[in-house]
């Protein structure tokens, strides 16, 4: 389970969001123990692209050492 304020990656795009896979965003709400997060995704700018309920199975959390797809400004 993810806490508030980790950083998640999707595994696939969501396109009707306008993110793709490898995009990455911060964990803002959990839902149901960890079976959904509500993810805020950003913009290299650190301007919002799109606040989405996602299930737990597509997100993941990078390691330190792994880095993760900017999205496009």
């Amino acid at each position: 389970m993810y806490e508030i304020n980790s950083y998640v990656v999707l595994k696939l795009p969501l396109i009707e969001h306008g993110l793709r896979k490898g995009d990455g965003g911060v964990v803002v709400y959990v839902h149901q123990e960890g079976k959904a997060y509500e993810v805020e995704f950003l913009a290299a700018d650190l301007q919002t692209i799109a606040v989405v309920t996602v299930e737990a199975e597509q997100v993941w959390r990078p390691s330190d050492d792994e880095t993760p797809q900017s999205p496009a400004v």
